[in-house]
């Protein structure tokens, strides 16, 4: 049987990893249990990135508080938080797809998820 998110007979689906390739393209990682090297220092850097995001939040919010901010600044505070919210997304991109997919009794229901599946560029790779 074939699942919403591409996995069939429980095989898992690739891993999104929190960095890109060298031409910037994502990178994936195919991984049974999730406790290989690749997949704990993915972890690491994803916790690394969330608590960069934390950081630059508070540091940006005291410059756009600051009315005599200069334009400098509040440029650069607005780039960092755009790379931090770049971070955050594909550290949640990359967690909802292993979050596990529950069964539906409504076989119309699949279709229309897998329909949603599609549009979002995910494809089955286990065929």
């Amino acid at each position: 049987m074939e699942h919403v998110d591409g996995h069939a007979h429980g095989t898992p689906a690739p891993r999104l990893l929190p960095w890109l390739s060298s031409d910037g393209k994502p990178c994936y990682l195919i991984t049974g249990n999730g406790a290989g090297y690749l997949s704990r220092l993915a972890d690491d850097l994803e916790a690394v990135q969330l608590a960069t995001g934390t950081d630059v939040l508070g540091f940006a919010r005291k410059v756009l508080e600051d009315s005599e901010s200069p334009c400098t600044e509040l440029r650069f505070a607005g780039l960092r938080l755009a790379e931090c919210l770049t971070d955050a997304l594909r550290v949640a991109e990359s967690r909802g797809r292993r979050l596990p997919v529950p069964e539906t009794e409504d076989a119309e229901e699949d279709e229309e998820g897998e329909e949603r599946a599609h549009s979002r560029g995910w494809t089955d790779l286990s065929s």
